[in-house]
């Protein structure tokens, strides 16, 4: 039901600041607020983040500004890192920063439970796509909800009819081809999980099919600002600027184009959308499209015939001199001007340089035309450059021309967040008492002092205030001073300047103590809650449980060695399972319903209805894949949920709060390495693990067609990994060539106390040569040729 009518919220424009150069930038050109990341804990590990300290001076600058400043904490967090975890989270709400952005659940437990005064923002990594998800946020107290880049207007306009909530969506950058937190490409690939920020962007590499070669995952970047009015029609009140990788000249323009829209009054609006797209000309990002908010795909949104970098194509590297290129440049360029080399025989990252010096017919200059044979010095004496290699210009230097090092000046010269003072003052027989106050702590010292009768400009509080004004202490700042009983007589300057730096230095002594002290037992409560390992129960039960697609692969319920099976919930196998007559008095409670992780607001109703129809016919096992799958079930009653793989279990603080939200059972992770999958399940759990043992890998899974590409078709890289590409869903899956197995390696786990393993045989079925080979695998603990162990044994990054 829609709710009534609520007051617009006031927009926002959040900017990205991976360096303290965009931080400045992003501010001076008009950000309302700046979301940033710490050298931990990041979506963006490969930015050059902030410390702590950093961070503590960024929030003072952006608050004397009036600006707001969120921390992207929107990574999975492994088991062995929840003590640095709440290290980072007690400073954080000791600065404090205005909100924390997440993904992983364990982190929201911990910030909920022990630090409940820092504001939660879902990351798009949970994947918020429809208003159950967004209610289910509001349930677990989150304040803001990042809804996915793959909705429309209309289906956002449709969530905020059903929610209060603050809505924030992205506006501008670069496109993830995957749905956020659907992504395992580059995990797979390296190691290196996008989970986990450290996304080595495969997508942006070539790919061959049916003979032709193309970057086929690699999008356009997002420019929704011709859609600025139409989003906040829809409801959205926070637009977001992709870029913690970004260069400031790049934050500055496009933080002045949106600034620019958003202030137009309604009538002018569609004149400052004209100037803002001029401005964002100059930004030097890719080929850019409007995504999917207008509905369905467009065109633009990918074009594999072209490379995916950033910046103006200058032109060809026509020779090489040592460590210097020449060219024939396309578009004017300046000392200053930064430029990215790409090897024209490599879809690798090119090499990134500023421009120091050039030539022009021998003669140094500063400026060279477009058209100019121009030779161009390069810092790269040890990376082999070659003719034909094409430069960009990927920045000016000319939007925000605040060098890295005055921006460390200003930084460093802003004091951290500063305390007021107010202070009481009174005056009898030589003794001056001041009663100091500022947040929890009082200071209370009487000090002697020699007075002298004065019958012109007595000791008065304006003195006082005027002398005690002048803290010696960046983090106090004296707000208020009363004074009472003071009588007509005159104190040495010099000894009330003693007195004033003898009191501040107490008092910030003071503060400082019952800070730490403060802080220090706050971490001390969220650390014992950690839970302990117990030692393992070895097992020699084999639970396994079997995924299926087909209703043939039901037979399989006469296999007693198998526990459970689980079924998509699709609505032509809730049909077929309801015609067919089992003789095995359990067989429904054998049987485990499959939600899928994406269902768009037009399709909620469908599926909700199939799970009541369930329920009511005797089924209680349901798996979820998604937040919002937990609001299916607020009035049910005898069911057993099990928290899928999309629901990111790297730690136990995030199996407590499956726990806390319903589930019964939670599922490790297909990308998780053998260290931290031993750490977890070795926990004392209120809930069991599933582990998944064997199954297709779901490399990417997106709402945008692969052009050119048949429904059931393939791609194969240029080292020749091979990818599956299936679209039957009505969504565009690629799966890994080699499937996921840990058989072989079963014994380990099962030595920890683990005794259910997932055996996904969606693909293959159950019943065909390669399903029935596997479970035999399965039920020996015998390895599979042909399949990969992911990064159980090399490692998750």
């Amino acid at each position: 039901m829609p709710l009534p009518k609520t007051p617009p919220q006031p927009l926002e424009l959040l900017a990205p600041a991976g360096s303290v150069e965009s931080f400045f930038a992003a501010i001076e050109a008009g950000a309302d607020a700046v979301y940033c990341g710490l050298k931990d804990f990041s979506a963006r590990a490969k930015a050059k983040n902030f410390t702590i300290d950093e961070m503590e001076r960024l929030a003072a600058y952006a608050h004397q500004e009036g600006k707001q400043l969120y921390v992207a904490l929107n990574t999975l967090i492994k088991e062995t890192e929840l003590p640095k975890l709440i290290d980072t989270l007690t400073a954080l709400a000791a600065i404090p920063v205005d909100a924390l952005i997440i993904q992983d659940l364990g982190l929201w437990r911990l910030a909920r439970t022990f630090f409940p005064e820092l504001p939660l923002h879902a990351s798009t990594q949970l994947t918020i796509h429809n208003a159950a998800g967004v209610k289910m946020l509001e349930r677990m107290g989150f304040s803001r909800a990042v809804l996915a880049r793959e909705l429309s207007l209309t289906e956002i306009s449709a969530i905020r009819g059903q929610t209060s909530m603050e809505l924030e969506h992205f506006v501008h950058g670069a496109l993830c081809y995957s749905i956020s937190g659907h992504c395992l490409f580059s995990s797979y690939t390296s190691g290196n999980s996008g989970n986990r920020g450290r996304c080595g962007q495969p997508c942006r590499r070539r790919y061959s099919a049916q003979g032709k070669t193309g970057f086929y995952f690699s999008t356009s970047d997002l420019s929704a600002i011709a859609l600025a009015p139409k989003l906040a029609t829809a409801g959205v009140m926070s637009f977001k600027i992709e870029g913690r990788m970004k260069n400031a000249e790049y934050v500055s323009t496009v933080v002045t184009a949106y600034r620019k829209v958003l202030d137009a009054h309604p009538k002018a609006k569609q004149q400052a959308i004209t100037e803002a797209e001029t401005i964002l000309s100059e930004a030097f990002g890719r080929a850019t499209t409007q995504g999917l908010l207008k509905g369905g795909v467009p065109a633009d949104i990918t074009t594999p015939s072209t490379k995916g970098g950033i910046g103006r194509l200058l032109g060809s590297v026509e020779k090489v001199f040592g460590s210097a290129i020449v060219l024939t440049t396309a578009d004017t360029i300046h000392i200053g001007d930064r430029l990215r080399i790409q090897p024209s025989e490599s879809d690798l990252s090119g090499v990134a340089f500023t421009i120091q010096a050039m030539t022009l017919s021998q003669r140094q200059v500063k400026r060279a035309e477009t058209g100019s044979r121009v030779r161009i010095a390069t810092p790269f004496k040890d990376i082999p450059l070659h003719a034909g290699d094409q430069v960009y210009k990927v920045a000016t230097g000319k939007t925000f021309t605040m060098s890295g090092e005055a921006c460390a000046r200003r930084l460093a010269s802003t004091p951290s967040t500063t305390s007021p003072v107010q202070i009481e003052a009174s005056c009898q027989r030589n003794q001056l008492t001041l009663k100091a106050k500022s947040a929890d702590c009082t200071l209370e010292e009487s000090y002697e002092a020699a007075m002298e009768e004065a019958a012109h400009s007595p000791l008065s509080r304006a003195t006082l205030e005027r002398t005690f004004s002048r803290t010696g202490h960046a983090s106090l700042t004296l707000t208020k001073l009363t004074a009472r009983h003071l009588p007509p007589v005159a104190i040495k300057p010099s000894r009330l300047n003693e007195i004033r730096r003898d009191l501040y230095t107490k008092l910030a002594a003071l503060i400082e103590n019952h800070h730490r002290q403060t802080w220090q037992g706050r971490k001390a409560t969220a650390l014992a809650a950690l839970l302990p390992p117990e030692s393992p129960h070895p097992t020699t039960t084999d639970g396994l449980v079997v995924i299926i697609s087909g209703v043939r692969d039901l037979e399989l319920l006469s296999d007693r060695e198998i526990h459970q099976l689980i079924l998509p919930l699709t609505p032509e196998m809730v049909k077929a399972v309801g015609k067919i007559q089992f003789t095995s008095p359990d067989w429904q409670q054998r049987i485990i319903w499959d939600i899928p992780a994406i269902i768009f607001e037009d399709e909620w109703q469908g599926v909700k209805t199939a799970i009541k129809q369930l329920n009511k016919g005797g089924f209680i096992g349901f798996r979820i894949n998604n937040l919002s799958h937990f609001h299916f079930f607020e009035a049910a009653c005898d069911v057993k949920l099990t928290a899928g793989p999309w629901l990111y279990c790297l730690n136990s603080q995030t199996a407590l709060s499956l726990a806390e939200l319903g589930a019964q059972r939670y599922t490790t992770s297909i990308e998780d390495d053998r260290d931290n999958i031993q750490e977890l399940i070795t926990k004392a759990l209120p809930i069991p693990a599933m582990i998944p043992a064997y199954g297709p890998i779901a490399l990417v899974t997106s709402r945008i067609p692969l052009r050119g590409i048949r429904s059931t078709g393939g791609l194969e890289s240029d080292s020749g990994d091979a990818i599956r590409i299936d679209c039957t869903s009505g969504l565009t899956v690629a799966y890994a060539d080699h499937d996921f197995s840990l058989l072989g390696k079963l014994h380990e786990l099962k030595a920890l106390g683990s005794s259910s393993f997932v055996i996904d045989l969606s693909s293959s079925g159950a019943l065909s040569h390669k399903g029935q080979k596997v479970l035999a695998s399965a039920k020996t603990d015998h390895p599979i040729e042909g399949t990969t162990l992911f990064n159980y044994e090399r490692g998750l990054v």
